[in-house]
């Protein structure tokens, strides 16, 4: 795992390997063990590299890598068919110097071509190859998004890295906010590509690459992979249950035993649900050593995961650790969140992903991870919740919705207090979400408002976006997507298919990535294999949510390793106590801090009267208002460390 950095500028430049230097330098979390840097000075073009050596960590695995044609390569991430590749290559007149999966992705480029490699590649990457010969460069990024790509143009030309924080000491640099990014953040706790929170500055959409002929091309990222293509190509599975079982098994198995071989101790993050469960079970079952697994609990029982996972680490006899968080481990992690994620992030699980991810450096530098097992196999609540609302309404003509809904914007205010009860969202937010979900023609729309955690927009008047319109997302496009649906009759499949899109690249795998990067740990995430991914978009949904169980199949293969009493209990999610931490010391004086009326008005970003509102309310215990109240907090964090 890595970082990678460059420019083109539009002309040459005397100090640009010193300039490239610099941005890398600043990725070195990424890539503490070596690090290069590659320049053509007349041309303006360099390329930056830092390494954290898994595989062949010998200096023949050290990149910028040169092709005896002239290609150069940089690249984050890991390719695990890297094997078969090199076989395939070498029967083809290719000879190795090394064993890296590096030099095998250079060698498929220069034989195949980019697009046609990347087809023939399973893993997760991020790169950037320069073609002498096409005097281009091209961008890409893995399927699912598990590595970042950030592109852009300042006023000295294109710049790219694996992070802001190295596009900071890029020639030209501006970083002016982008307040469309900003109004998306607030209303979801992260910004969904393309956009980022700087203005002309990208990320390139999962399963994409870019192609620009000069410094001053604007392009569009193009498609080599879609999961749009992959729904609505897919064969009927008509396969029994049982015999479904067994080849997910086969195949899960096989992924996990690819993504096991490094050259570095190799761990797991062990939660104690279905996903990591699973993962860890799989892992032993090929491992001839105990599995080191890895996890954090609570002091608070009804967010504590680790006495489970203690007892399935035992079942299945790894070497276990565990640490537990407490508000004072979680406010000395708060400070380093804005530099670790470079844009506002405001996913609480964000702590103790840091805090596993820590712990978890201090044994091994690879850790496997359950990500994407919820999105694939349809674990999350809200899935059969929404499912649940949408058949509720959706029998009714949209011009009756409609009136409904006008007629739910009369309801006297007692009625509304009398009719909604939650801790998390006001009656007056509830009835504005049940208003909007009755105007809604598709379920993915109903999903959205949903989502939301901002109905009223916090950013200040002059920067205001009308949320009656919605954002520019995936959302809209959801709506508006003719393949849509193929997706199936089940509003489920909308919302698998919405999340995989935006909710797991843009905020799942950010956080991970991010996380395990600052501390030099390498993450994999073995669900999120290509073949994986395309079997479980197959499967019918009665094979994910039977009877009102989530990941059916899942459970299937998991109970035949560990004991089913261990595993059957509501999900709690890797969350922790954040509205109960933001009523007492030390989070509650910080946050005092940050949400001072004067400050925020002085800033200018955010409207200080609304944010005022909600924390008082907030601390009051009336409505825990933890969910709309983060985001705020993590901007002006970030905002104040970068402006």
């Amino acid at each position: 795992m890595c970082g990678i950095a460059g420019v083109w500028l539009r002309s040459g430049g005397q100090e640009l390997e010193m300039t490239v230097q610099q941005m890398t330098a600043r990725l070195t979390h990424r890539g503490p063990d070596d690090g290069g840097v590659w320049v053509d000075a007349p041309l303006g073009l360099g390329l930056g590299h830092r390494r954290l050596a898994i595989l062949d960590v010998s200096p023949l695995g050290a990149q910028p890598m040169v092709a005896a044609n002239g290609l150069v390569l940089v690249f984050n991430g890991e390719i695990y068919n890297h094997s078969a590749l090199r076989r395939e290559l070498a029967a083809q007149g290719w000879r190795w110097r090394g064993h890296s999966d590096t030099e095998v992705l250079l060698a498929g480029i220069a034989e195949w071509g980019l697009v046609p490699c990347l087809q023939r590649c399973r893993g997760m990457f991020a790169l950037a190859v320069w073609h002498p010969q096409e005097r281009c460069l091209y961008l890409a990024r893995d399927r699912m998004g598990e590595k970042p790509l950030y592109y852009g143009w300042t006023e000295a030309g294109l710049v790219f890295a694996s992070e802001l924080k190295a596009l900071r000491y890029s020639p030209g640099w501006c970083g002016e906010i982008n307040t469309h990014a900003l109004d998306l953040f607030l209303n979801y706790g992260y910004i969904p590509s393309p956009e980022s929170i700087y203005q002309n500055i990208y990320k390139l959409p999962p399963g994409t690459w870019l192609k620009i002929p000069h410094p001053t091309a604007v392009v569009q990222p193009e498609p080599y992979w879609s999961l749009a293509q992959v729904i609505t190509t897919q064969t009927p599975w008509n396969l029994p249950p049982q015999e479904t079982v067994k080849i997910l098994e086969k195949l899960l198995t096989q992924t996990i035993g690819e993504q096991m071989v490094a050259d570095v101790p190799l761990g797991a993050f062990l939660s104690g649900g279905v996903d990591s469960s699973l993962i860890v079970a799989l892992m032993q079952k090929q491992s001839p050593q105990p599995v080191q697994t890895f996890t954090i609990g609570f002091t608070e029982t009804a967010y504590n995961e680790a006495p489970w996972a203690k007892q399935v680490a035992h079942h299945l006899g790894t070497a276990h650790t565990e640490l537990i968080a407490t508000p004072a481990l979680a406010m000395a992690v708060i400070p380093k969140l804005p530099h670790i994620y470079d844009e506002p992030f405001a996913d609480n699980s964000q702590i103790p992903t840091f805090l596993v991810a820590e712990l978890t450096r201090q044994s091994v530098a690879v850790s496997l991870s359950g990500d994407g097992g919820d999105e694939l196999f349809g674990g999350y609540r809200q899935y059969q919740y929404g499912r649940t609302i949408w058949q509720s309404i959706a029998w009714l003509p949209l011009p009756i919705r409609q009136r409904l809904a006008q007629l739910c914007q009369k309801i006297p205010a007692p009625w509304v207090n009398s009719l909604f009860t939650t801790p998390y969202y006001s009656p007056e937010d509830n009835l504005a979400r049940l208003i909007a979900v009755f105007r809604e023609p598709h379920p993915a729309g109903m999903y959205d408002y949903l989502s939301r955690r901002w109905l009223v927009s916090p950013l200040a008047p002059d920067l205001a976006i009308n949320l009656g319109q919605r954002s520019e997302t995936i959302w809209q496009k959801l709506t508006t997507d003719p393949q849509l649906p193929q997706l199936g009759k089940d509003a489920i499949h909308t919302f698998m298919y919405a999340d995989c899109l935006m909710e797991l690249p843009d905020d799942i795998l950010v956080k991970v990535d991010r996380a395990t990067m600052a501390v030099g740990l390498e993450s994999r995430a073995p669900y999120l294999d290509q073949n994986l991914v395309e079997l479980a978009w197959r499967l019918p949904l009665k094979y994910k949510i039977h009877q009102g169980k989530s990941k059916w199949i899942l459970r299937q293969i998991l109970y035949q390793y560990v004991p089913q009493k261990l595993i059957e209990r509501p999900k709690q999610g890797f969350a922790l106590p954040l509205g109960e931490w933001l009523r007492q010391p030390p989070l509650r004086d910080w946050a005092e801090g940050l949400l001072n009326p004067q400050r925020l008005q002085q800033q200018g970003c955010l409207e200080p009267q609304i944010i005022h509102q909600k924390w008082h309310e907030h601390l009051s215990g009336r409505f825990n208002w933890q969910a709309q109240l983060w985001p705020v907090l993590m901007f002006q964090a970030w905002y104040e460390q970068y402006n």
